[in-house]
């Protein structure tokens, strides 16, 4: 645990790099974008290591050497969008970028160092596809960051000015993103994933086709009515949960995720409002076992955006216990399914059945919901057949589910 004084020296280094003085006028200017809205007013103590360390970024951006290097690290990254990550970037040989970082700012680079290591971990990429597009190493580009979903995403010109932008639709100008991790940069992938070719080596041949699956419950459609993830933290991460008794007990369990993360048959990766394929959710032999040990009860097929740890379900638990009574209690609790000969059939669900997934759930997770059988539902959409129920009983979505 870091002593008192130390927590003080980082809190008032960090306002200080965030109040650091104008300097000249940076080579653009964003405020005639229409989307950036200036600000005078200086970072909390609450956001001041993202928002420090991003001016302090955009500052080091006015060196032609620096936007190089940078540029590089993102063009050659293997992981999705081209991430890189911010703490090994700044402090790789030699801590030349950490050194950087200092020179620009005009702090001690012992100073830059330690808001390096106070921050949470931070990863770097240009979020927007058409601005990894557009940019070229150029010093036209801001440095945004927030920590949530719903922050304002605060951002720094290569003079150092700050902008508020906005939550909802990114500006013309490229951004460069500083945000918390999502991405595991502990495994390296081993396909990369080219900016243009939708998946592939990364030189546009497409992957190799998987083996045949094999039988039980698939996803082949799903559309979403939004991507529950800010523009400024890229693509969405979708993914679906079978949730079911846990034992005997009157608590849930999550007993298997589809996801981008997960190997064929459970990979899943949805990057738009709109997706078409074949993803298994739960085979036949785990619905067997699962009939054996829990007879007469059903399971829920459910929709989140993960922002943490790739198939965990992480969100407040009184949270997520509301959202399955209210969706529960507004569709009969008939918010569950069950497999048939050739069909997954609606069924009912626990009522209480609540308790134990709640457990693992303490960071911020969106819940996208509940699949609800249409005709449950009383809501039909061609070529699908389960609504996604979100937490106040909305609709967030439609899938199709089938046996196969």
């Amino acid at each position: 645990m870091r002593h008192t004084t130390l927590y003080r020296a980082v809190v008032i280094t960090l306002l200080a790099l965030a109040c650091t003085a104008q300097p000249p006028a940076g080579p653009h200017d964003a405020r005639g974008s229409g989307t950036v809205k200036r600000r005078a007013d200086l970072a909390t103590p609450a956001t001041a290591t993202p928002e420090g360390l991003a001016r302090a970024l955009a500052l080091a951006l006015r060196s032609p050497g620096f936007r190089a290097r940078l540029k590089t690290q993102l063009d050659g990254s293997p992981f999705r969008e081209h991430k890189v990550h911010f703490q090994q970037f700044v402090t790789a040989v030699e801590r030349r970028e950490l050194h950087a970082l200092a020179a620009a700012t005009g702090r001690p680079p012992s100073e830059v160092s330690l808001l390096v290591d106070a921050a949470v971990p931070l990863e770097l990429y240009l979020p927007v596809p058409s601005h990894r597009a557009e940019w070229r190493g150029d010093g036209h580009i801001l440095v945004a960051t927030a920590v949530g979903d719903e922050d304002v995403p605060i951002a720094f010109d290569t003079a150092g000015n700050r902008y508020e932008l906005s939550s909802r639709t990114p500006p013309p100008i490229p951004v460069l993103a500083l945000v918390p991790v999502e991405t595991d940069f502990s495994r390296p992938p081993s396909l990369m994933q080219c900016l243009d070719c939708k998946g592939g080596s990364g030189n546009g041949d497409p992957p190799p086709p998987p083996p045949a699956p094999p039988p039980g419950l698939y996803m082949t459609q799903a559309h979403f009515v939004q991507t529950f993830e800010s523009w400024l933290k890229g693509a969405p991460e979708f993914e679906v949960h079978i949730l079911g008794q846990s034992g005997q007990t009157d608590s849930l369990v999550d007993y298997q995720c589809a996801g981008e993360k997960q190997p064929s048959p459970y990979y899943f990766d949805q990057n738009n409002l709109d997706w078409n394929g074949s993803v298994m959710l739960f085979s036949k032999s785990q619905l067997d076992s699962y009939k054996a040990g829990h007879p007469g009860q059903s399971l829920r097929v459910y929709m989140v955006e993960d922002d943490d740890t790739a198939c965990q379900i992480k969100t407040n638990a009184s949270d997520f216990q509301r959202a399955l009574a209210v969706v529960d209690q507004l569709n009969n609790f008939i918010t569950a399914g069950r497999d048939t000969v050739l069909t997954w059939k609606f069924a009912t669900a626990a009522q209480s059945l609540y308790a134990a997934i709640a457990s693992l759930i303490n960071t911020n997770d969106e819940l996208v919901g509940n699949s609800v059988q249409d005709s449950i539902a009383n809501e039909f959409h061609a070529g699908y057949n389960w609504v996604v129920k979100g937490p106040s009983n909305e609709t967030n979505g439609w899938v199709k589910l089938e046996m196969r």
